[in-house]
């Protein structure tokens, strides 16, 4: 079985997001798993899925708005 790898590009596409976001996300240590070869970026498929699966929320937690 292949293992399916995303660049940033393609995985910005998937998700319909800044390639930028993926780039902040990586140094903030948030977002997916992701492997760096040389100065190559992927996400495996795999990966890519846990974290979409670990997103999914039954509701929206009751959180303070700031007073404008």
């Amino acid at each position: 079985m292949p293992v399916r790898h995303f660049n940033q590009i393609e995985l910005a596409a998937r998700w319909n997001i800044s390639p930028r976001t993926l780039e902040r996300w990586r140094w903030a240590g948030e977002g997916p798993q992701f492997i760096k070869l040389g100065g190559r970026v992927v996400y495996r498929l795999e990966d890519v899925e846990a974290f979409e699966a670990e997103q999914i929320r039954q509701a929206t937690p009751n959180v303070p708005r700031a007073m404008a």
